[in-house]
């Protein structure tokens, strides 16, 4: 399952209190952190000096520009920057030992990662993919309606997969339905709107 370092806004905080600011979830109730995050995927090779041509994975693109190091798919292989630029919604990088176009071939598909550690700044009322992923879902009138699978991103905002008693319930993360993001608690409170079931 893919884990980005995309920030989500389940509700707009207009000081409510409803929603807090993003924090570690308890051991009990959701796992921790994972090791890395995506940022990128490698798309495929870009010239012939090496370049790679990336989907931009994260709401920061000019994060790219402050990296010494990425690290490559599920081994997290560590990779040097050389360069880096943004062209047309991509960031183009030069990876450090990749200097021709063939070398660069191999890396197409890749996942760009950073470190946890490296991760960027939250503001009050965001959180990261992982975070949500995971997390106990229920009604404002005390139903349950199971657990977050997955995140899906859409043109306008995000949708929380939800498996559990009722099958599969799509969420959309507005402020209209998420009520309550309970991170230490492992749980989101929603209200359902009629229609949404």
């Amino acid at each position: 399952m893919r884990r980005t370092a995309r920030k989500l806004r389940p509700r707009e905080d207009k000081g409510s209190g409803v929603a807090g600011p993003p924090s570690e979830p308890s051991s009990s109730s959701a796992p921790g952190p994972p090791r890395y995050l995506a940022i990128g995927r490698i798309v495929r090779p870009w010239g012939i000096l090496g370049e790679v041509k990336v989907e931009i994975l994260t709401d920061w693109p000019e994060r790219f520009a402050l990296l010494e190091h990425v690290y490559l798919g599920e081994e997290a292989m560590p990779c040097r920057l050389e360069r880096v630029r943004l062209h047309q919604g991509y960031a183009l990088l030069k990876l450090a030992g990749y200097d021709d176009r063939s070398a660069a071939e191999a890396l197409r598909g890749q996942v760009v990662q950073v470190p946890h550690e490296e991760a960027m700044p939250l503001d009050e009322g965001e959180y990261y993919v992982y975070q949500i992923e995971g997390l106990e879902v229920w009604t404002d009138e005390g139903e349950s309606l199971g657990r977050v699978v997955e995140v899906l991103f859409t043109g306008s905002n995000e949708v929380y997969v939800v498996h559990g008693p009722r099958g599969e319930v799509l969420i959309p993360a507005i402020a209209d339905v998420v009520l309550k993001v309970d991170l230490e608690g492992g749980r989101l409170v929603v209200h359902l709107m009629d229609g949404l079931i």
